[in-house]
């Protein structure tokens, strides 16, 4: 296993890719938007473009989110933000999702969004196939 930490500040790195072989889990810190002037389709636009791009360093894309976190300074953000939203994920590709309405560490901020990809590296000529999801 190999942990791969990603633009590390102080206090935290915004994405942590652990390679555990067989695939990678890719953690992506909570992204605010940089131009806080925007109304909440701008700033969760401008966020879900940060996501796109740190995904890509790490290998992966938007289809490989398999848990998102989003927070709202306002809940009554809930249905612009959803808009943009639904236009950014990819049909059939859906994660799991939580939104929750919080204080945002600066009141600019209108929304912060967290995720968990998972990427499944390709083996070429695996006998038994692909691998199958366990039950318990």
């Amino acid at each position: 296993m190999e942990i791969s930490r990603f633009d590390m500040g102080e206090r935290f790195s915004e994405m942590t890719v652990v390679d555990l072989g067989h695939g990678k889990l890719i953690y992506i810190a909570g992204q605010v938007a940089e131009d806080t002037g925007l109304d909440i389709t701008g700033q969760t636009r401008q966020v879900l473009n940060f996501i796109d791009r740190l995904l890509a360093r790490a290998g992966a894309d938007k289809r490989h989110i398999v848990q998102a976190r989003v927070y709202l300074a306002s809940v009554g953000d809930y249905v612009a933000m959803n808009s943009v939203w639904d236009d950014w994920v990819p049909q059939g590709h859906t994660p799991a999702r939580s939104t929750i309405g919080a204080r945002l560490i600066s009141s600019e901020y209108r929304v912060e969004i967290e995720c968990v990809a998972a990427v499944h590296h390709r083996v070429h000529d695996h006998a038994e196939g692909p691998l199958k999801p366990l039950r318990g």
